[in-house]
């Protein structure tokens, strides 16, 4: 069985299964973690005093084999002979097999300071201090350690042979050390726990750690630190349980306390929890799967129809129209469920034909080119009045009665085609007749300029004609294959779209005649300034020329190609301020004279400053006459500092000039010329416009 489950976005469903959910749940929750809770602390409680005990029970087995071990260095040296020869008077081995299981080594020291070996290796094993000698001479027993480079530490136990005769000597053993601490030479540690004996200073004396001598600092910072005997630390990313305690052995063995420290692994404290830790969350989930399932199965009847209703209706206030609700629940939310359909069906057409409408206004009143106004009609307007073709038809201003008309066969490609069209008289004035609409039916006259849709099988024409200055300027034409059913509100709409067109191509008829403008005032100012003197004659628009080679070969963009072509036709517009005596001067120009001359750069820069439009070309103007080495003037700019179009005019103009008759020289040949700009390559002039300049001209190998 399938619920449905999107009532859950409903406030009140989510309310009831809130209150489901937490009258199961939390109680569950509560109670795990609780015992949780209590289980842990108890078990950690435990686990503490079991290490305290079981801590002790080793003190106390460690005190009781040192005990032992004195009583087995009594027996050897009760059965030592009392010559001067000391041997251990026993009839067999079996007596010393039993001791080397106890001790390492036993050594008879003598009064002379000579060591006799009884047992084990022949080695030196601790020089007693004068404390130590004292105490044993009342018949005590001396426990010492002494640590070795990287060896574990010796454990010397030490007694008189005769504490009355002391000329007897004394006897020294080496404890062995598993002996010490693992009774019997089995581990009588308990499961997953480490022991670790330190002395007064902190000395190891013993560890099952996997470094035995390198303790970890932090068991000696908590035994330092902690005022209980048990603490947590942490080792290799391991945390541990810790409890330590203290042998006080100074009145039996006249050596300062011990510290036996015993850690368990809280993994293996906590085991028992692990459980439970994995069992509770499965658990919980199950439960919440149960009362989810119980709250949809009381709930999902009344209130997954309601909650589809809202979802339709947020589906409509974010102009989702096409989406239906389906309800199946054979009661009146069914029926609402039906007319909330119709009316979204309704909504849903009239909607997306205003969208259109306003998407097609947009798209024809925010461009300047008749191209995309003729797209947006062709592939628009079939979208907001269903038919079956459309033609758009634009007179030619200068040849009477001609035009083109636009239109797209209907194809798999979908492709755009142009037929050129010629009206007759009587088709103008049937459309001025009609200015606001024409319906035309399929007969054996129909207008030149109705053809294209003809022939696509259309019978029906609905025309709405384009009227610029009062004067017929296109032809809007919708086509179907059969009688449509427009309403006045569809014409309305048909013919406010229409007129949009024609204010589209009005505009843009505009702004091309303002272009054709204001290039022709630049090429009449540049005409102006190069007629101030004879000789520089077509010298502007020479260079714009060279310079706009050279960007097409550096691969400018069209904004940069226009600021370089009006750049170039006015970068000598300084030159309106010279005089002419200096500008057409056939001798060599004197010092104050070159001055005078250098200073059109910023008077061209002056004159352009209050025309905004031409903030980017007064660069060119100011800098065309700047050396890339930094020689030049204005302002001695070099390399990058100087703008791209100033370099590439820097190469045109020199070349341009070199080219040219000028009233103090002769002109000299092409060659010539590209043989002087690429000896000045990296000097005059920038290397990469000069590689491009070459290319123009097909020089690069030269």
């Amino acid at each position: 069985m399938k619920f449905e489950t999107r009532f859950f976005r409903s406030k009140v469903a989510q309310r009831i299964t809130i209150l489901f959910i937490l009258c199961a749940l939390l109680p569950i929750v509560t109670l795990g973690v609780l015992s949780f809770r209590q289980v842990t602390k108890q078990l950690q409680e435990q686990n503490q005093g079991r290490l305290h005990h079981t801590n002790k029970s080793l003190s106390m087995a460690i005190i009781e084999r040192l005990l032992f071990l004195e009583t087995e260095m009594r027996m050897v040296a009760s059965n030592l002979s009392t010559d001067s020869q000391a041997v251990l008077d026993t009839p067999s081995q079996g007596f010393n097999k039993h001791l080397s299981k106890r001790f390492r080594r036993i050594f008879l020291f003598t009064n002379e300071g000579k060591y006799q070996t009884l047992l084990g290796e022949s080695q030196n094993l601790h020089e007693l201090t004068p404390e130590e000698k004292q105490h044993i001479q009342f018949g005590e027993t001396v426990v010492t350690s002494k640590f070795h480079a990287d060896q574990s530490p010796s454990i010397i136990m030490s007694m008189a042979i005769d504490p009355e005769h002391m000329r007897r000597g004394i006897l020294l053993a080496e404890i062995e050390p598993l002996y010490l601490w693992y009774m019997g030479y089995e581990d009588v540690l308990p499961q997953m726990t480490e022991l670790c004996v330190l002395d007064h200073l902190k000395n190891v004396l013993f560890s099952s750690y996997p470094s035995p001598f390198l303790l970890p600092e932090q068991i000696t910072r908590e035994i330092d630190n902690t005022s209980s005997s048990q603490f947590e630390w942490t080792y290799k990313g391991k945390k541990y349980l810790a409890s330590y305690r203290d042998i006080f052995m100074q009145s039996s063995f006249f050596s300062p306390k011990w510290t036996v420290v015993l850690s368990e692994s809280k993994i293996y404290v906590y085991a028992p929890m692990a459980y439970f830790k994995k069992t509770f969350p499965f658990v919980i989930l199950l439960s919440l799967w149960v009362v989810l399932l119980l709250s949809i199965s009381q709930i999902r009847r009344s209130l997954v129809p309601l909650e589809k209703l809202k979802e339709g209706a947020q589906r409509i206030a974010n102009k989702d129209f096409e989406s239906k609700v389906l309800v199946t629940s054979r009661d009146e939310f069914e029926e609402v469920a039906e007319s909330f359909n119709s009316m979204a069906s309704r909504l849903d057409r009239q909607f997306k034909t205003l969208i259109t409408i306003a998407e097609i206004d947009r798209a024809i009143l925010s461009t300047i080119d008749v191209k995309k106004v003729v797209d947006t009609v062709l592939n628009r307007m079939p979208q907001v009045f269903h038919c079956d073709g459309v033609s758009i038809s634009l007179l030619d201003a200068n040849v009477k009665y001609t035009g083109k008309t636009f239109f797209i066969k209907n194809n798999p490609v979908n492709k755009k085609l142009v037929e050129k069209i010629k009206l007759k008289s009587k088709d103008i004035q049937e459309l001025l007749n009609k200015s606001e609409t024409l319906a035309i039916e399929l007969d054996n006259a129909l207008p030149h300029y109705l053809m294209p849709l003809a022939q696509q099988g259309n019978k029906s024409f609905q025309i709405f004609p384009i009227f610029l200055k009062q004067k017929l300027s296109g032809i809007i034409t919708l086509g179907y294959r059969k009688r449509p059913e427009l309403t006045p509100e569809d014409l309305s709409q048909a013919r406010q779209l229409s007129d949009q067109v024609g204010v589209a191509l009005s505009n843009a008829q505009l702004v091309k005649e303002l272009k054709q403008f204001n290039w022709g005032t630049l090429i009449a100012l540049a005409r102006t300034i190069d007629a101030k003197s004879p000789w520089t004659a077509g010298h502007s628009e020479r260079v714009t020329k060279i310079a706009l080679d050279i960007g097409r070969v550096i691969r400018l963009a069209k904004r940069e190609m226009d600021i370089l072509r009006r750049g170039g036709l006015l970068h000598d517009i300084g030159k309106l301020g010279i005089s002419n005596e200096i500008l057409q001067k056939k001798r060599k120009l004197t010092s104050d004279e070159r001055k005078i001359i250098q200073t059109h750069t910023r008077l061209g820069a002056r004159i352009l400053e209050p025309i905004s439009a031409y903030t980017d070309i007064m660069l060119i103007v100011l800098q065309h006459h700047e050396n890339f080495d930094g020689t030049g003037y204005p302002d001695g700019l070099a390399g990058e500092n100087i703008s791209l179009y100033s370099r590439i005019f820097s190469v045109a103009d020199n070349y341009e000039a070199l080219t040219s008759d000028r009233p103090y020289r002769r002109a000299i040949d092409c060659e010539q010329a590209i043989e002087y700009i690429k000896q000045n390559t990296g000097h005059k002039f920038d290397p990469k416009v000069v590689e491009a300049f070459l290319k123009v001209y097909g020089k690069e190998k030269q």
